[in-house]
């Protein structure tokens, strides 16, 4: 019973930050261990701040309507 409500937990938490726009740093590693094990991977700083400028530009400003 336990396991489950912390497995609900942890989905609700993921699914809130999907939908704000915060990708998934976890799901990130993985993949880049999986697909690109040659290449290094980026710290958690380095992914939220490129992840933001993909998403924002690199001014900081939102360049569309929603």
């Amino acid at each position: 019973m336990l396991d489950k409500i912390s497995r609900t937990v942890r989905y609700l938490g993921q699914s809130m930050r999907l939908m704000v726009g915060v990708p998934e740093y976890s799901t990130y590693v993985d993949h880049m261990k999986n697909a690109h094990p040659d290449k290094p991977i980026m710290s958690y700083q380095e992914f939220f701040r490129e992840r933001q400028e993909a998403r924002y530009g690199s001014t900081g400003k939102v360049t569309r309507c929603c």
